[in-house]
Parts: structure tokens; C-alpha cells; sequence
């Protein structure tokens, strides 16, 4: 090995250190990622760390710009709802991978490449099907908040699926007297607690409303872009 030859930055990339503070971001959550983490992930010294990122934030806008790649983009020409349908179930498994990123994907200021092209796509997607500038503006912020709304329901509630209903259910319902709670019983009862509940289900029946709701608002016809 020539002399002052540093292994580990030697093997190192921007693109492995990001991959790292993923899988950091991943394990233990936004909290537990710092540089000296992220170092000893991937197993080299803190410094050799900034010969490919400036500092923190770079880490975080680059992880949150991998957040966004794995998002399926819609097809701009195509027609708008099924497109953003899909997007929307796309951003939802992203969160779903990454629950960490919920908090920052709206947060960071400097974008990356895979996140300007995203925007991009779910503008021009509502822009060709003749949304105005104005109904597209309320039909990303609407979507986002939604899908990104029902992410963070997901991943904070004490339900993980249909396996863990029953036992949370009965855990509360033993803290709960029909006579002094009885919406909630019978809502517990008749229906979290029955077999194959999952929460996760709601998610289309609540995208649907607003894609029903945008719709009827933006009417069935193609309007010109200038609209």
C-alpha cells in the first residue's frame, strides 16, 4: 500500500455515506444518527467522513433526496388520478420503510436532484391534465398532507398490523366500562376487534375521498393549461 494511503477513505463515497446514515437513520431512528455514528458504521475515522459531505445537513439533505428517489414518479401526460393514486401509495411504503424521514422530507431547503424531479412530476402530471396553477397547489398540498399525515399515524400508533390489534384493543377495553365510554366499546367491539382488522386499510378509503373530492372540483374536462 503506497505510503499515506488512508484505507477507509480510500473505499469511501458519497454514495456509501449516505447509504450508511440511511441504514444508521433506519435502525435507530433521526436521533441516533451523528457523524461519530455514522463512522463507526461504516467502520472509518469521523473526519474522513467530510472528504465527501460538507456536514450534517448535507447528510440530511442527501438522505432525504434517497427517500425520494424510491418514490415512484407519476407520468406526466398521463391521467392525473390513477397517477396520483399511485404516487401516493409509493410515498406511503417510502414512509413506511423510513419512518424517520416523515419529519424531514418537508423540512429541508436545499433539495436534491431526485427531489426537484419528483415535484416537477406531480406538477406537471396535474398541470397536462388542465389543473389552473391555484387547483394544483391545493391538490399537492392536500395529497402530501394526507399521505404524509397517515404515515405518521402509522408509525406512532401502538398497533403494528393486524397481530397486535386484539392485544392492544384488550388492553384498553379493560380500562373501559360500557356504561361511561359506550361509543368507544361498541366502535372497539363491532369493529377494531374484529378479525382482520387492519388500520393501514383506511388509507385508500380516505385517498379515494380526496381524489373524489379534487375531481369534482376540477370537473371532467381537459381545460387549457392557460386556465
Amino acid at each position: 500500500m503506497p505510503a499515506g494511503t488512508n484505507p477507509g477513505r480510500a473505499r469511501l463515497s458519497r454514495s456509501l455515506v449516505l447509504g450508511g446514515a440511511v441504514a444508521v437513520a433506519d435502525a435507530g431512528g433521526i436521533g441516533a444518527l451523528t457523524m461519530r455514528s455514522l463512522a463507526d458504521t461504516l467502520q472509518v475515522k469521523p473526519m474522513s467522513i467530510y472528504h465527501h459531505v460538507a456536514n450534517k445537513d448535507e447528510v440530511l439533505d442527501g438522505i432525504v433526496d434517497i427517500v425520494f428517489s424510491e418514490i415512484e414518479l407519476p407520468a406526466i401526460g398521463g391521467e392525473w388520478r390513477p397517477e396520483m393514486r399511485r404516487r401516493a401509495a409509493s410515498a406511503r411504503a417510502a414512509m413506511r420503510r423510513h419512518p424517520w424521514a416523515i419529519g424531514l422530507v418537508q423540512t429541508r431547503t436545499s433539495p436534491g436532484p431526485a427531489t426537484l424531479k419528483h415535484h416537477d412530476a406531480v406538477i406537471g402530471t396535474l398541470r397536462e391534465a388542465g389543473f389552473s396553477v391555484e387547483m394544483t397547489a391545493h391538490a399537492f398540498a392536500l395529497i402530501d398532507a394526507y399521505v404524509y399525515g397517515f404515515a405518521l399515524s402509522e408509525a406512532t400508533l401502538p398497533i403494528n398490523g393486524p397481530e397486535t390489534v386484539i392485544e392492544v384493543a384488550e388492553q384498553m377495553m379493560d380500562q373501559s366500562s360500557p356504561k361511561d365510554y359506550p361509543y368507544l366499546v361498541e366502535f372497539s367491539t363491532e369493529h377494531v376487534m374484529k378479525p382482520g382488522y387492519d388500520y393501514g386499510r383506511e388509507f385508500e378509503f380516505g385517498l379515494d375521498l380526496l381524489l373524489d373530492g379534487l375531481a369534482r372540483l376540477h370537473g371532467h374536462g381537459k381545460r387549457p393549461r392557460s386556465a
